[in-house]
């Protein structure tokens, strides 16, 4: 083999070289940002069926804030979900748990029992009186390592009707 062939075999080998490590870096890196969105999708659900289990439970709205509801309990003691820095907390006489980190943005929202004439909605409201249904809406995000992109999952609305509420 002459010093020519064994140069053209050698730039062939590492181009084909070169496009394997590309194709595994960014096959890796899919993988990686796959990966995270299933367990922010996961944690979400857990937080979500946890909240919803807790406010359909409950007997009534006692205070409201965006970012803070403030439920009677079916034993009647005070049920606050609040966000606090990047953390969904439930919080129940001396215990707090975290439902969900990596929580960028989080809003509550209330509606009448009422529903509007001609479409699949209620109507919103300020009273805690009136108030039969609950929204939340959040949005999480989770950096793989300090040069990726974020990897984000939306969790776009959730409604949740206070059944044990009278009125």
């Amino acid at each position: 083999m002459s010093t020519v062939e064994t140069l053209i075999a050698i730039g062939i080998s590492v181009v084909l070289l070169t496009q394997v490590c590309a194709l595994w870096y960014y096959s890796s890196r899919s993988f990686a940002a796959q990966a995270a969105y299933t367990s922010l999708d996961q944690d979400s659900q857990r937080a979500l069926d946890r909240l919803s289990k807790d406010v359909r439970q409950a007997l009534d709205i006692t205070s409201f804030d965006t970012t803070r509801i403030v439920l009677r309990d079916f034993d009647t003691q005070p049920l606050t979900f609040q966000l606090s820095g990047r953390s969904l907390l439930r919080i129940k006489g001396l215990t707090r748990s975290t439902l969900l980190n990596n929580v960028d943005s989080l809003a509550f929202s209330m509606y009448q029992r009422t529903p509007m004439a001609g479409v699949w909605d209620q109507f919103p409201t300020t009273n805690l009186a009136t108030c039969k249904l609950i929204e939340v809406r959040w949005k999480c995000s989770r950096k793989l390592h300090p040069l990726a992109p974020q990897t984000t999952e939306y969790m776009q609305s959730a409604k949740v009707v206070i059944r044990s509420k009278q009125n």
